[in-house]
């Protein structure tokens, strides 16, 4: 399984687990009116200044490093507010909102050791913080609230993309998610995709036969994507793809092309009606044939129907 990247959600509890010094976890814990950053965002501060994550478009992390350092010294949990009903005049949140952020230090690593090990397996989990205490607890329900001086988190699974196919469309696509930090696996059966993915740092698999392998892992946050400009080649990842759990299945071709997947998967008589849920051509951009900007739009329309699985 692919180790968190420094773009995950879950980034600050990673680096806080295994840091090797002191650190505080930063938490935003209520919003009014427009924000950068969503409730619950995390970000992790170190006695060293250093930092991962943050919590703003970057106003407000000088001054909440100060705060973070006191609670260190303090060895107590404490509320900051910026924006909007702060009271501090010379921070103010260009987006006109307000935001309220709960440090807490040296939070417990056993717990968040806990978390770590649920996000790499992908599981869902949710993070409890006493407001009051600063203490945290990880747990595998999936509430989100604020009652009281409960303060509660839900994290849920990154996007992981599976990107089947051959040449400068599917490396190209990897790349660009790769650069984003999000989790992939590159399938091809072409040793010069694999090459230029590699070489880009992408995780990269030698296809040996045209069919998703049987140890990969695909949950309802997996989008799977084919680049195959001989659509022969796709029919059999297709046809296992489609009853998957995978939230989005597509793949590249023009309008002619994809009736024509559509025509031979419905004629193997193998997936019911699943075919119609493929979707082609792939991306927002109509025609796109620049490799760049075909891999754009196509993580663009992915993105955007991972909105409507996300709750």
């Amino acid at each position: 399984m692919q180790s968190l990247g420094f773009s995950s959600p879950f980034w600050p509890l990673k680096a806080l687990a295994s840091a090797n010094q002191p650190g505080v976890l930063g938490i935003i814990i209520g919003i009014e009116g427009p924000s950068y950053r969503p409730l619950g965002a995390t970000m992790a501060i170190f006695q060293d200044k250093s930092v991962a994550g943050s919590l703003s478009s970057g106003c407000v992390e000088a001054d909440l490093t100060h705060h973070a350092i006191e609670c260190l010294n303090s060895g107590e949990p404490k509320i900051v507010r910026y924006g909007v009903g702060s009271g501090i005049c010379d921070i103010r949140l260009p987006c006109g909102g307000g935001i309220q952020i709960l440090l807490v230090p040296n939070p417990c690593r056993e717990e968040l050791a806990k978390a770590e090990a649920l996000a790499t397996k992908r599981q869902e989990f949710t993070l409890r913080v006493d407001t009051d205490t600063g203490q945290i607890q990880i747990m595998t329900c999936n509430e989100q609230t604020h009652a009281g001086s409960v303060f509660s988190k839900r994290f849920s699974p990154d996007i992981r993309f599976l990107i089947f196919g051959k040449g400068a469309e599917a490396s190209t696509f990897a790349r660009l998610v790769n650069s984003a930090g999000y989790e992939h696996v590159i399938h091809s059966p072409d040793k010069a995709t694999l090459a230029d993915a590699t070489f880009a740092q992408c995780n990269a698999n030698h296809l040996t036969s045209l069919k998703i392998p049987e140890d990969e892992v695909i949950d309802d946050q997996t989008a799977i994507v084919l680049f195959f400009h001989d659509h022969e080649m796709e029919l059999q990842i297709l046809a296992t793809a489609v009853q998957s759990s995978a939230f989005y299945v597509g793949a590249q071709g023009s309008q002619k092309a994809h009736q024509a997947r559509l025509s031979a998967l419905k004629k193997s008589g193998t997936i019911g009606n699943a075919w119609n849920s493929i979707r082609g051509p792939i991306g927002l951009i109509p025609s796109a044939r620049d490799p760049r900007v075909l891999a754009v739009s196509v993580l663009a329309e992915i993105l955007e129907a991972e909105q409507g699985v996300v709750t």
